[in-house]
């Protein structure tokens, strides 16, 4: 069962993130988008890049670099976006973060750009960190300006050195999941991280099913101050090992 929730917190007036999925047989696309800019711009960038970005999956997934194909529909979506913000003045500026799986079998590539993210769950009970952000406070972690606590809290953290839609042309980080040994994926927005750590994300999907843990997990996020739009899915992998066992 999947679960997916998108919440517009407890500060913000609009919900500028979106959440999009498609599941066949054959395959499933997952993603989340954080959008940024004034008005409504926001919420306007991060929809569309979902709704190209899947299309383009559906119609071109029987290619056989998955890779591929999910680059060039973020590239697709980029362009548009780009398009439509230089042809209307009250959506110049805007922008939207984009990270999604396009899972096929036992496989699965991750895309992002931005600060949206990709985790999974394995059979030996580790939450693991797949994408990685482009931020500010990413690159001061990177050259060991600060450190991890101080990285959680810092003032300059909603500064993205990276996005879809604010330049013609856009760099995508792809990454190859084997599924084989994934329990569950998850995807969210910043709005999650910011407030929720890993340990309380894995205890909480890891007990309850996918919907109740969307729900919990944004309930959680919202308890302790819920100052930004707030996004999760989250879905199986492949792995049918120790599904229902809790961490001791």
């Amino acid at each position: 069962m999947l679960g997916v929730l998108s919440d517009v917190g407890n500060v913000r007036k609009t919900n500028e993130d979106s959440v999009g999925y498609f599941e066949c047989s054959d395959f499933g696309i997952y993603a989340v988008a954080d959008g940024m800019g004034g008005h409504n711009a926001g919420e306007v960038a991060s929809e569309l890049a979902i709704k190209v970005i899947i299309e383009y999956v559906k119609a071109n997934q029987y290619g056989s670099d998955l890779k591929e194909v999910l680059s060039e529909g973020i590239k697709h979506a980029n362009k548009e976006i780009y398009d439509m913000a230089s042809e209307d003045d009250s959506l110049k500026g805007m922008g939207t973060t984009i990270t999604i799986c396009f899972k096929k079998q036992d496989k699965m590539v991750v895309a992002n750009v931005g600060d949206s993210s990709c985790y999974v769950i394995d059979n030996k009970r580790k939450l693991s960190k797949i994408t990685r952000d482009h931020s500010l406070v990413q690159q001061l972690l990177d050259n060991g300006t600060i450190t991890e606590e101080k990285a959680r809290n810092h003032p300059n953290k909603n500064i993205i050195t990276r996005a879809l839609g604010t330049n013609v042309e856009v760099e995508v980080d792809l990454f190859d999941v084997d599924l084989t040994s994934v329990i569950k994926c998850i995807l969210c927005t910043d709005g999650l991280t910011n407030d929720v750590t890993y340990d309380e994300m894995y205890d909480i999907i890891i007990k309850n099913d996918n919907d109740s843990s969307c729900k919990m997990l944004v309930d959680l996020s919202k308890s302790k101050g819920g100052r930004d739009n707030i996004s999760v899915i989250v879905f199986e992998g492949e792995c049918r090992d120790d599904r229902n066992h809790v961490r001791e």
